[in-house]
């Protein structure tokens, strides 16, 4: 999911206001201004159409696409514990728009699969972002407009820092969310901590064999908790959990958290993106980000405003949760097309 810090700080909040929101003080933050509704059409559409796939790297990569083939590409990247179902919203306000819109399956979910049983299930974040990389090559895009939250958050950003030539714009919930290992050894205040529980759980042995018994009431625990004014049904819940059946889910999770924590390594292969990342890469390209109210005192965008140095916007999404593009689909749509024409 999202930083350690971040996730940290807005579960904490949590536990003494009614809503996430309130972490950005001690006090009740005040009642926000009467606006548009964020979630109109979220929930319109059940289903992405046929899923395709491609040779991409070391994948078999899954992946949906609607719109036009000769429409400019966007790709849009779900996170944990999510699907591409997170945009069934979206993708056809962007079809109808003339977009070519692809959602990928990231490894270890759905029908995305390895293509060996040798590879290393690995889900530290730039394995994950050049598995997006290969399968732009296997599509034959050049450059695409990116979208993201979570995982997907992070993996656009990534793309953005270190490929920026693949990249037309990009849209990025939460923000700058790229990894810092050294950063995340530092310890939070203690209430933060008890927001981060489930990374300590998969830190051990016990959280592995409880995720891979338990994921789907395990996930749907996390989508409460990380969006409680989101409402959704089992059938929306239903459809994205089929995607954590993939075989190899638990362990790219499971690598995912641990490798987060410096308690798993990384492949040699990765480490020279890791330690450009490190460094402190920046984003040049056109951005816009969202913050939400899982974002708690960071949704104003203000803590990672510097490492945008292109052209830039900044969103605020008040009452929307973590799982941004399935509960505010249009405002999410309209940053796409917004940053598309920047």
């Amino acid at each position: 999911m999202i930083s350690r810090r971040r996730f940290g700080q807005a579960f904490a909040a949590g536990l003494a206001a009614t809503s996430l929101a309130a972490c950005s003080s001690p006090a009740a933050a005040p009642a926000a201004a009467p606006g548009p509704d964020l979630r109109a059409g979220s929930g319109e559409h059940t289903s992405l159409g046929e899923v395709k796939h491609a040779d991409a790297g070391v994948l078999s990569m899954a992946y949906h696409e609607s719109g036009p083939a000769t429409g400019q590409p966007v790709v849009l990247l779900h996170g944990w514990p999510y699907d591409p179902y997170s945009y069934v919203d979206v993708a056809p306000i962007l079809a109808a728009a003339g977009y070519r819109v692809i959602i990928p399956f990231l490894r270890g979910y759905g029908p995305t699969v390895f293509k060996s049983a040798a590879t290393v299930r690995n889900g530290q974040q730039t394995a994950v972002a050049l598995d997006v990389i290969a399968l732009l090559d296997a599509l034959k895009i050049d450059k695409a407009v990116f979208g993201g939250y979570d995982w997907g958050g992070r993996t656009v950003d990534i793309i953005a820092a270190l490929w920026p030539e693949r990249c037309k714009s990009i849209v990025a919930v939460s923000g700058y969310i790229v990894t810092n290992l050294a950063a995340n050894q530092k310890p939070l205040a203690p209430q933060a901590e008890l927001g981060w529980w489930y990374q300590y759980y998969f830190a051990t042995e016990r959280g592995r064999a409880g995720y891979a018994a338990n994921r789907h009431d395990f996930n749907k625990l996390i989508w409460k908790t990380a969006s409680p004014a989101w409402h959704f049904d089992d059938a929306t819940y239903d459809r994205s959990a089929a995607a954590f059946d993939n075989p190899d889910h638990v362990a790219i999770v499971i690598h995912n958290y641990r490798w987060r924590l410096s308690l798993a390594p990384g492949e040699p292969q990765y480490e020279a993106y890791e330690q450009k990342l490190a460094a402190g890469a920046t984003i040049g390209v056109p951005s816009i980000t969202i913050g939400s109210d899982f974002d708690g005192a960071a949704k104003d965008g203000k803590a990672y405003r510097a490492k945008f140095t292109g052209k830039y916007e900044h969103r605020v999404f008040d009452g929307i949760g973590h799982n941004v593009p399935q509960e505010a689909p249009r405002p999410f749509a309209q940053a796409i097309l917004d940053a598309d024409r920047m």
